[in-house]
């Protein structure tokens, strides 16, 4: 991979790091003041998952970057690659879980249907990419053992 490559997705993840910080220390205290009508448990709730699933993906970014340091390093067939791609695909999965979870208590309020339709699509969507970086890692352990083989035969 190009080095500037990796400088690229370095700086987009940093900001997106940066922004998720702002989200959960600015916008979600504005949601949960916005949200004052709603029902305790229902402010809770949607204020808690936007944490959580902000948190994942805080975590996707943090192992994206180390996966970028093993790449960088030509260390990608290691032990350690398979730890950030198994973290990941909890990550995502987490994320997959949260947003069915807030599809699923926002679909009896006063929420437009569509908006459930929205976050229904978007569980399904990342449940499909957790399922993704499960073949990728499958594709990854492969490469490794013939990487093995290969030094072994040099």
């Amino acid at each position: 991979m190009h080095a500037a490559t990796i400088v690229i997705l370095r700086v987009i993840i940093a900001v997106s790091l940066a922004g998720s910080l702002v989200v959960q220390g600015v916008l979600v205290p504005l949601l949960w003041l916005d949200l004052s009508a709603e029902a305790l448990w229902g402010r809770i709730w949607v204020c808690a998952t936007v944490v959580l699933g902000v948190a994942c993906l805080q975590v996707f970014a943090v192992c994206v970057w180390r996966l970028l340091t093993l790449v960088r390093r030509g260390a990608v067939f290691s032990p350690a690659a398979f730890r950030d791609v198994d973290v990941i695909v909890g990550a995502v999965a987490a994320a997959a879980v949260l947003t069915a979870g807030l599809a699923v208590a926002l679909a009896p309020g006063r929420t437009a249907p569509g908006v459930v339709a929205l976050l229904c699509g978007g569980a399904l969507t990342l449940g499909g990419m957790a399922l993704l970086v499960v073949v990728m890692k499958r594709l990854l352990r492969q490469a490794t053992e013939l990487r093995l083989e290969l030094d072994e035969v040099i």
